[in-house]
């Protein structure tokens, strides 16, 4: 008789792992709170406007595609995307415009013509951080840290004989200064800290390889927007008999002996021979766990950062902007000071502003844009949200008014927040940190709570808070990691 298994929550993760281990014949039900599947990668839409909740870059698509069963029939659906040719525009305070081109050698180009940059030292560093993913991928993402037998390969080996090479030991900014020179190039690749929450001034150099994804790999647009990544994946699980109750919360996982039992959703008991969680680990250990069970030290370390975000549906067209855009602090290294003592809105944030209407003509009526406007804020420490809020917006509206030389608080029609309260509220993530734990240790990799329980057999983990991290690529990888252990 085949195993059953409990799935706690459908984020992105959740979804994957669900499918991955239905097809390797176990009996998988996946348990949700919310009244509808995808976690984090959610959308509303308001008065014709479509607007994404949550993540707003896609890279790595072929982690999708390979979910698809192409010998299946009943798996006869496809997941369409687009590869974009700017990856980002990035918008400094004195004027400057530079288009993050994907083709390494446009960026070059367009870095030597609008800075003092290099064009050789530019690709060269390119080159480099795709040097750093190829060392390191097969190990600290592909696979477990925290089994005996990932250190005992050559790849292992190799990888670790490279480590005086992959920038361990600097920071990002260093290595980014080192590499590069130019102000507005290093601030554009200190930015890819901010994809795991961790601060470049802190994080170590390695950590630059996130940036291989964007310029060497290239950045993609779901043909329907990113919901339609949950949409397809959900899809698959249907198709191959995963079972879903959703408006189901888990309010306990049980034990007995140190052996995982099943879950309650408040006084139902679920049996399960297997329970996989894709909900924040801390939420797993003071709310499911027993006292008994408690998160080990090594594993409590700095929260990431979390965000405000405002969705504007904005009555006019900014041809300007492109899907993805930023909007640079002068001062980064103050912006993540002030990110870090989380007492208020710095007065020069970075903004992001990511708008999907302007390749999906359907996201918004005609004439009019769907804005996504993003500042990174601290995690919540108990701060007065809603008057923060409140100064974001105003600080945010001023400096796109100077930049894009509008009045852009008289073009919107459509508003809707969320702060670190509501990411909490809405996700499960301890403190509306959006990616769990931060990465500015040099160790932050090995320190991310594993994918199973050291105590608990049977138990195991997914998702943006435990190994190899967050963000969709990194999510999908906890996936294939957790059904590749389970038999």
């Amino acid at each position: 008789m085949s195993k059953k298994i409990i799935i706690i929550g459908s984020g992105i993760a959740g979804l994957s792992v669900a499918l991955r281990l239905s097809r390797k014949g176990f009996k998988v039900k996946v348990l949700e709170k919310n009244s509808y599947v995808g976690g984090k990668v959610s959308e509303f839409k308001e008065k014709g406007y479509r607007f994404d909740m949550g993540p707003s870059l896609f890279t790595m698509p072929e982690l999708v595609d390979e979910l698809a069963d192409k010998n299946n029939l009943r798996d006869n659906i496809f997941f369409k995307y687009l590869k974009l040719d700017i990856a980002c525009r990035y918008f400094f305070n004195d004027g400057v415009l530079i288009n993050g081109y994907v083709d390494k050698q446009k960026f070059a180009n367009e870095a030597s013509i609008k800075t003092s940059a290099d064009p050789l030292k530019v690709i060269r560093y390119l080159n480099y951080i795709k040097f750093i993913y190829n060392t390191t991928s097969k190990i600290f993402i592909e696979k477990s840290l925290h089994k005996f037998s990932t250190y005992f390969s050559f790849q292992t080996l190799i990888a670790f004989l490279k480590i005086p090479f992959l920038s361990i030991f600097k920071t990002m900014n260093a290595t980014n200064i080192a590499f590069l020179k130019d102000s507005k190039i290093v601030q554009i690749f200190n930015r890819f800290a901010t994809y795991n929450g961790s601060d470049p001034y802190i994080a170590p150099g390695i950590l630059n390889v996130i940036a291989h994804l964007e310029f060497n790999k290239g950045v993609y647009l779901p043909e329907n927007g990113m919901r339609s990544i949950v949409e397809f994946i959900y899809q698959l699980c249907l198709n191959s008999g995963v079972l879903f109750e959703l408006n189901s919360q888990v309010t306990q996982i049980s034990t007995d002996k140190n052996r995982v039992k099943g879950v309650y959703v408040n006084k139902v008991f679920y049996p399960a021979d297997i329970v996989v969680s894709n909900i924040d680990i801390y939420y797993v250990y003071n709310n499911l766990l027993d006292s008994n069970h408690y998160l080990p030290s090594r594993f409590k370390i700095s929260r990431s950062s979390s965000a405000i975000i405002f969705y504007w549906g904005i009555n006019k067209v900014f041809e300007k902007l492109d899907l993805h855009n930023i909007f640079f602090a002068q001062d980064y290294k103050r912006e993540f000071q002030e990110i870090k003592l989380g007492k208020s809105i710095w007065q020069d944030p970075t903004i992001y502003v990511n708008i999907t209407s302007k390749y999906i003509s359907n996201d918004a009526p005609n004439n009019c844009e769907n804005w996504f406007v993003m500042i990174n804020v601290s995690h919540d420490t108990g701060q007065d949200w809603n008057s923060l809020i409140n100064d974001a917006k105003k600080i945010i509206i001023k400096k796109l008014n100077r930049v894009l030389d509008c009045n852009i608080e008289e073009n919107i029609e459509v508003e809707n927040f969320i702060g670190p309260k509501e990411i909490e509220k809405n996700t499960g993530s301890f403190n509306g940190a959006l990616y769990g734990t931060s990465s500015n240790s040099k160790m932050s990799a090995f320190l991310r709570h594993s994918n199973f329980s050291s105590k608990i057999k049977d138990l195991y983990f997914c998702g943006g808070t435990v190994h190899p991290g967050g963000g969709i690529p990194l999510a999908l990888n906890s996936a294939k990691i957790v059904a590749n252990e389970i038999n």
